[in-house]
Order: C-alpha cells, then structure tokens, then sequence
C-alpha cells in the first residue's frame, strides 16, 4: 500500500517562452489530475506590477530587492482559473496589462527577484502534485520534477493566440505581437541568470498546428505512464 504523498503524486514542470499556452495548459492538466496549479509567471507580474507602481525600475536591484522582499503574493484557486493577491489585494486583471506584459521580461531578469520567487516556488511544489510553468521551472526551480515539458510553438503561431486573447480589450497588432514576442524570447533566453532553456530530460512538445486540447491530452498521458512507471 502506497500512502499518499509518496508516489502516487509527481510534480510536472512546463517550460517554454512567451504566448506558448503554457497556463492553460498547466491549468487544464492540474484540473485533470486534481493536482495545484502554480503560474510563476504571475509572480513575476506581481512583482513588476508592484515595482511599476511604487516607481521602481528593472535596473535599479537595490530597490527590487527590497520590494521583492516586502510584498506578500499569493495564488488562490477559483472557478474562473487562479486568482492572484499582492499584500491582499486582487491583482488578476491587473497583471495582464500590456504595460505589464512588456516590461515583465526585464523585472524578472533581476537575480533578487528570482531568488525570492525560486525559494517560494519551491516552498510551494514541496507537497507534491504540483504543476507548474515558466521558464526555468525544470532547469532550475524544480530540477527534480519527475516529468518536464517544453512547450513551443513558432513565433507566428504564439503571436496569433495572444492576439485571439486580447484583440477585444487592448489595441494591438499582429504584426506589432509578433515583435513583442520574439523580443522575450531573445531576453528570456539571454539573461545571465536562469535562462530560458530546455531541460535535458524534457519531452519537447511543439504545439504549432495543434488544439489546446490535444496538448493537455498528451501531457495527462505522458503524466499517467509516469505514475504507472514509479508504481
């Protein structure tokens, strides 16, 4: 008899750059497994969001730090996806501001912020049955992930779903996603501290040409053979 919190929970990682799906996907998949489901890149949003407020810039670390530091952040679950608080007020919305969205890639390059973050990520997937996504989730916050995932999709791909997203609340271009989008990833990818990068033990999953819905069905198996495995 196995009890639980040994095997019959694993953690999943799901990596990949910006616009990929990642959350729906972590979200759906977590939903399905009845695992939680934790959105780092909310974090960093929360983080950029507050700092934006409190006049703080990307490149001024003493003051990040600080700030980082000082605030509360957390995730709640709810019917409508996950709900997210900095020092108890409702940010959710907020955080998806383009505002937000175009500078987040340049707070979270900060070595204070990811620190503070990490730790708490960690903190967080310690129970087990977590499922969780960003950037470096698999090659740094949780290297022992027992199954990690890349999901990418072309540029233009990525570009087309933020676009389907967004086009009814904010005035953007295609054209002008296309260059938000391939400029984090070439920050996400050239930071100096934990990077974008594939883990190498991920299962790469190109989502180019495929539904949301085949990409959570092949995550969930992938997921089921790994708990058959460790039985």
């Amino acid at each position: 008899m196995h009890h639980e919190g040994d095997i019959d929970r694993i953690n999943i990682a799901i990596d990949g750059p910006a616009g990929a799906g990642k959350s729906t996907v972590a979200r759906e998949v977590a939903e399905q497994l009845g695992y939680v489901y934790i959105d780092t890149g909310a974090m960093y949003r929360a983080v950029t969001l507050t700092a934006q407020r409190a006049g703080v810039a990307a490149n001024q670390p003493d003051e990040l730090k600080k700030l980082t530091a000082s605030i509360k952040i957390d995730l709640e679950p709810g019917e409508q996806g996950q709900s997210v608080f900095v020092n108890g007020e409702n940010v959710t919305s907020l955080i998806r501001s383009r505002e937000v969205t175009l500078q987040v890639s340049y707070y979270a390059a900060d070595e204070s912020v990811r620190a503070v973050l990490g730790t708490l990520q960690r903190k967080l997937a310690a129970r087990k049955g977590v499922v969780m996504d960003g950037r470096d989730i698999g090659s740094h916050v949780l290297p022992d992930a027992e199954l990690k995932i890349f999901l990418t999709a072309s540029v233009q791909e990525r570009a087309l779903r933020r676009f389907r997203e967004i086009r009814d609340t904010q005035p953007v271009t295609l054209e002008q996603l296309e260059i938000e989008i391939a400029e984090r990833d070439r920050l996400d990818e050239q930071r100096e501290i934990s990077p974008l990068i594939c883990a190498s033990d991920a299962v790469v999953l190109d989502s180019t040409g495929m539904s949301i819905e085949e990409v959570i069905q092949s995550i969930v198996k992938l997921c089921r053979t790994k708990l058959a495995e460790a039985k």
